[in-house]
């Protein structure tokens, strides 16, 4: 079943065109900032994650308890963009 014909398509084809040059105008002067200051918050973030594991107390640590598969899942990525190759005993993480 198609829904439009060629006058919505040629419309979601304008729509998509001005959705690109939006995200070219107004983000791409600061994509790199942006991309910059998330990848600060995660790793703060991560490291309280690992500072919880580790038995530091937290005083959030119920909530954050359910993020630690999150912080498995993406501590290869972390420790490759901190410059070892391989990270933890054999099995653990690489």
């Amino acid at each position: 079943m198609n829904g439009g014909g060629p006058l919505t398509a040629r419309l979601a084809h304008a729509w998509r065109r001005a959705e690109a040059l939006h995200e070219e105008w107004f983000a791409a002067r600061w994509r790199h900032a942006l991309r910059r200051d998330d990848r600060r918050q995660a790793d703060t973030f991560r490291a309280l994650l690992l500072l919880q594991t580790l038995g530091v107390d937290d005083p959030v640590a119920y909530e954050t308890l359910d993020l630690v598969p999150y912080l498995v899942a993406d501590l290869h990525e972390w420790h490759r963009r901190m410059g070892r190759e391989e990270f933890g005993d054999p099995g653990v993480c690489c």
